[in-house]
């Protein structure tokens, strides 16, 4: 029997939490009805100072991850959390005892955010990790050791395991499905969960929700530039050559405020502006192309697959609102 066990953070999503617990119990009850030893023991963690006041949660009994026994695998839920900083400090004491339990043997999994405190405890560093793709520019920023593929729909590397945004939960828990109990459970979890079991990517789930909210005017003129002026064929160059600041300043200020490039900035305004015009208007490919500041309808192609992950024509296909 694998010893479970899935820690309760401070402004876990509940969503992600009952998914954890849904497949895991599903698993289960599929082996108990077959007569069969049920495969997992479903432990859940909070810190101490959450379990002086709370006992239970879920019709589990709460334990510290301070005290509980070395477990098998520890899994961290998605965090609901308009400042990240402020939640991994809330959490931070749980770290210690995460690094403790990873050091003596157990695997650790993320889900969609809750690849941040995995991020914080250090283990991810130099390994390959994935989170929401909305936040991965965000997670690149504070743990640049770490290996993101923000593409990805779930990671392993040795044993730590990371999962994109939302559905994609399902993915990494079918993976710990298949490792721990073979493809053909897996298959049947697939199944009663209607979970596809061959996505692999998420990128075309993204969406580029630059920041505004900082006080940097050269960078806020720089975001302004381009945002209003994206669908213009000018280069970068001449975009900002009104900036009143060497191209290299603004690079560095306009990369360490947004976390990338302004040439990055530029290609990512000017593929949301496509991905909107595929999605809510019936115009023909080349005039998208255009509009939405491309010339070269190879490069747009080339730029739009790789950015997306898949063609302008089957995203449209996909999303399009008819």
């Amino acid at each position: 029997m694998k010893l479970l066990g899935v820690l309760l953070s401070k402004n876990y999503k509940l969503l992600s939490v009952a998914a954890i617990l849904e497949v895991f119990e599903t698993v289960n009850k599929f082996y108990q009805t077959a007569g069969d030893a049920q495969p997992f023991e479903i432990n859940l963690l909070a810190s101490e100072e959450t379990t002086r006041t709370q006992q239970e949660a879920f019709g589990y009994p709460l334990q510290s991850i301070k005290d509980v026994k070395q477990l098998d695998m520890i899994l961290i839920p998605a965090f609901t959390s308009d400042n990240m900083q402020e939640t991994l400090q809330a959490n931070g004491t749980c770290i210690p005892h995460l690094i403790k339990q990873y050091n003596n043997g157990a695997s650790l999994g993320t889900f969609c955010t809750g690849a941040f405190l995995l991020g914080a405890s250090g283990l991810l560093n130099g390994k390959i990790a994935t989170t929401h793709v909305d936040a991965s520019n965000g997670f690149a920023n504070a743990f640049p050791a770490v290996k993101l593929k923000a593409d990805k729909t779930v990671t392993q590397d040795g044993r730590l395991y990371t999962s994109g945004g939302a559905t994609s939960s399902f993915h990494l828990l079918l993976h710990l499905v298949h490792e721990y109990c073979g493809k053909e459970m897996a298959i049947k979890i697939a199944k009663v969960f209607a979970i596809d079991m061959d996505r692999d990517k998420q990128s075309y789930f993204s969406t580029f929700q630059p920041s505004h909210s900082h006080n940097d005017e050269l960078v806020a003129s720089a975001q302004q530039k381009i945002e209003s002026n994206y669908h213009d064929t000018a280069t970068i160059e001449e975009l900002i050559k009104d900036i009143p600041s060497s191209r290299r300043n603004i690079v560095r200020r306009f990369k360490q405020i947004t976390g990338i490039t302004p040439i990055e900035y530029l290609q990512q305004t000017r593929i949301e502006a496509a991905k909107r015009l595929l999605e809510r208007t019936g115009q023909q490919m080349t005039e998208i192309i255009f509009n939405s500041g491309y010339s070269d309808p190879k490069a747009f192609r080339k730029v739009f697959k790789k950015s997306v992950g898949m063609t302008p024509s089957q995203y449209r296909e996909k999303f399009q609102v008819r």
